[in-house]
């Protein structure tokens, strides 16, 4: 039997659930807020007083205003969501500096994308076909302030991991080689701007930073913005 999240709380673990399927989300809901008794009798997980469903949200863009309202201790993303995906989210979040701790949950996910999620600050990952113990097991672990990833995904991690060894040189080369304008674009980039404010604050159009990200993108080798940002951490280049 695993151990209380906060053996000292005497609190439910206020909790966020973001998908875009309904159904998904009210099983969810009502797998967490069972007595915690029954969750301990039935899955042999001690959750301490339990979990509270706080609030709940369809969208990435939902999901961020949620957890600004509400504060939650723990948010479960849905990897795959619409107009903002849960990387996104993630994202967005980390720019603002929430304390609420980030979970991921997915269908499937890439590898790029595992690494990506641990970047922005993902405590743990579980994939939609795991059993209830071991999200709950999981769950327990983030809010005791670990992380967990299970088996197979700490494999994809670590191999992940030595590959970037390898391919952080000739990125950082490519790197760079931006101009100056394409810097300043990459640095607003980091900090979380959309387009529209990348235009206005560098008083361009929107398509000339369009313009600016695909050039990036091809000199990288990034497929989207929230690689190339990664990519530019992971170098130091904009420290």
């Amino acid at each position: 039997m695993t151990t209380s999240p906060n053996p000292q709380s005497r609190r439910a673990a206020r909790v966020m659930l973001a998908d875009d399927e309904c159904m998904f989300r009210t099983s969810l809901r009502q797998l967490l807020t069972a007595p915690p008794s029954v969750i301990r009798d039935v899955y042999g997980v001690d959750v301490g007083p339990g979990f509270e469903v706080v609030g709940e949200a369809s969208t990435g863009e939902e999901a961020v205003e949620v957890i600004k309202a509400a504060s939650p201790d723990l948010a479960l993303l849905d990897l795959a969501m619409p107009r903002m995906s849960g990387l996104e989210a993630l994202r967005g979040l980390q720019a603002q500096r929430q304390t609420t701790q980030m979970m991921i949950l997915a269908g499937e996910i890439k590898k790029n994308h595992l690494l990506m999620a641990v970047q922005l600050g993902a405590r743990g990952l579980v994939l939609k076909d795991a059993t209830p113990e071991l999200l709950f097991e999981a769950m327990v672990c983030v809010l005791a302030g670990k992380h967990w990833l299970g088996q197979t995904l700490v494999c994809d991690l670590m191999e992940l991991v030595s590959a970037l060894g390898r391919q952080t040189a000739g990125a950082a080369k490519q790197l760079f080689s931006l101009t100056p304008r394409e810097r300043e674009v990459l640095a607003l980039v980091v900090a979380g701007y959309a387009n529209k404010e990348i235009a206005r604050t560098c008083s361009v159009s929107e398509e000339t930073v369009k313009h600016h990200l695909t050039r990036m993108f091809d000199k990288v080798g990034a497929s989207n913005r929230l690689e190339l940002a990664v990519m530019a951490t992971e170098t130091g280049l904009l420290s």
